[in-house]
């Protein structure tokens, strides 16, 4: 996709840039161009199931199985107790995107959360602040290191991987293509870290939901313990199943 629009966007300006030489098309004519493949590509750097740098899985639409998957982000954390217990009162799993520090800081919650019968993934090994920025190989040890960090505590070797915010870029791809991880996105977002209530959340993600969603959660936001307890309710109210996100994709979790 990146490619077409590339070249499409590259043929466009040339034949502008003549035109304009020929005094044929006005100078805004290219302005527009470059304006509009600047709004693409942002939107493919932000928005992780465009597919626009990379595959990424993000919702099974084919699937007719009634099943979805919870995810949830940055732990573990204490708070990933709450979840786990949440979890385990209505019998279902989930899938938790790790950050390698976080799995060094509470060993004994990603042991828990593998004993527990859920999916340990890999969230790179500081979720820095501008980690979107790192160039190809500061951000593949990234993500090498998050791989050690789960193994070493939890004796699984992760093959899925989330981004840090969703973000993807050149940067981010070539990292991908080296480490041979599947990306894991999402269509439902919750934006619990941000959202101060928790049924505006419980509205976002439950709003047309159906089977093969992927919903996007954070284990370490105490109001995502609420939530979690309402969302499985509705989830059982419209007979969906909640799996593994490689339950749902029929993919390998591990190495």
């Amino acid at each position: 996709m990146r490619l077409f629009v590339n070249i499409l966007f590259s043929v466009l300006a040339i034949t502008t840039l003549i035109g304009l030489f020929y005094n044929k098309i006005s100078w805004w004519v290219l302005l527009i161009i470059a304006f509009s493949w600047f709004l693409i590509t942002g939107y493919g750097v932000i928005t992780i199931r465009s597919g626009y740098f990379l595959k990424a899985l993000s919702a099974a639409k084919t699937n007719k199985t009634g099943t979805i998957a919870i995810t949830f982000d940055d732990g573990p954390d204490i708070n990933t107790l709450a979840i786990l217990e949440v979890l385990r009162k209505f019998n279902v799993k989930a899938t938790f995107f790790c950050i390698g520090q976080q799995v060094e800081k509470h060993p004994d919650i990603a042991q828990k959360i593998i004993e527990d019968g859920h999916v340990i993934a890999n969230h790179t090994q500081t979720h820095a602040q501008w980690i979107d920025l790192y160039g190809t190989n500061r951000f593949t040890e990234e993500i090498k290191t998050a791989d050690y960090s789960i193994e070493k505590y939890t004796g699984k070797r992760p093959l899925l991987f989330r981004p840090p915010y969703g973000v993807t870029n050149p940067n981010i791809a070539r990292a991908i293509k080296e480490t041979k991880h599947q990306v894991i996105g999402w269509n439902k977002r919750s934006f619990d870290t941000t959202i101060p209530s928790a049924q505006l959340i419980l509205k976002r993600i439950t709003k047309n939901l159906t089977s093969g969603d992927v919903i996007l959660l954070h284990d370490t936001k105490e109001i995502t313990v609420t939530v979690l307890e309402q969302l499985l309710l509705v989830v059982q109210s419209n007979n969906l199943t909640p799996v593994t996100i490689d339950e749902l994709f029929e993919i390998p979790a591990y190495a």
